[in-house]
């Protein structure tokens, strides 16, 4: 098994203008490539960080993997309407948790050339439920009595 746990990914948003009245703009994540991938467009925040693969993690990565179309997930956050990019994750749970804490969260194709490679982590890091042996009831001749 591979030990690398993390690859550099650039990340772009894109503003986009808006027809509305309370507001001018949003931002929306545009894609995401290799480390070092550019786009001549003025309007994007291109950000380049590290996407991390954590062993605990390796069950909500099959979940995702298992999806018709996988996903990767980035978490951002604006600041004085600058956005700034947190983290991406192939994780559905860690995606969930990022949402539920008030981040932005958007979805993009998993790109096919991590596809594997997340797929071989998971696998390798993935611990089953343990199954916990069925506590039976004992029967007593006395139980019926019981019952009111």
């Amino acid at each position: 098994m591979n030990e690398l746990r993390a690859v550099s990914v650039s990340v772009a948003l894109e503003r986009v203008a808006l027809d509305n009245r309370w507001a001018d703009h949003a931002w929306r994540l545009r894609g995401v490539g290799p480390a070092g991938s550019r786009d001549a467009e003025a309007t994007f925040c291109l950000d380049e960080l590290e996407l991390r693969l954590h062993p605990d993690e390796a069950e909500n990565y099959l979940v995702n993997l298992a999806m018709p179309e996988p996903r990767l997930f980035v978490i951002w956050r604006l600041d004085d309407d600058v956005p700034t990019i947190i983290m991406a994750t192939a994780s559905y749970g860690e995606a969930a948790r990022m949402l539920d804490a008030g981040l932005s969260v958007e979805g993009v194709a998993l790109p096919a050339d991590l596809r594997g490679w997340i797929e071989d982590f998971a696998r390798h890091y993935y611990q089953p439920p343990e199954k916990l042996p069925r506590r039976r009831r004992a029967a007593s001749a006395d139980y019926g009595a019981r019952m009111p």
